[in-house]
């Protein structure tokens, strides 16, 4: 079976309630999984904010600096206008 990730936001789109998008992401992810999308949400929002070094992030976010580098880089590849509209949708 190959993955569909449109299905999946599509999914996530017709769910309007924190309720009802809890118990998707329940059935979709594990708690692992739920826990490192949170961490790498998180470290990007912490690294957007622009106020703590990668070593004060990993302590406060309990998240490895391998996690925080790649977050990083990642920002720093993208597109500027790409960058504004994350900062929006994760800061806002």
């Amino acid at each position: 079976m190959r993955a569909n990730w449109n299905l999946v936001v599509e999914k996530i789109l017709t769910h309007a309630n924190e309720d009802d998008l809890s118990v998707l992401f329940q059935l979709l992810l594990t708690e692992e999984e739920r826990s490192s999308v949170s961490g790498r949400l998180q470290v990007f929002q912490t690294l957007l904010a622009g106020e703590l070094s990668q070593r004060q992030i990993a302590a406060d976010h309990q998240v490895s600096i391998a996690t925080i580098t790649r977050c990083s880089n990642y920002l720093k590849n993208m597109p500027t206008n790409q960058r504004e509209l994350v900062k929006k949708l994760i800061l806002d």
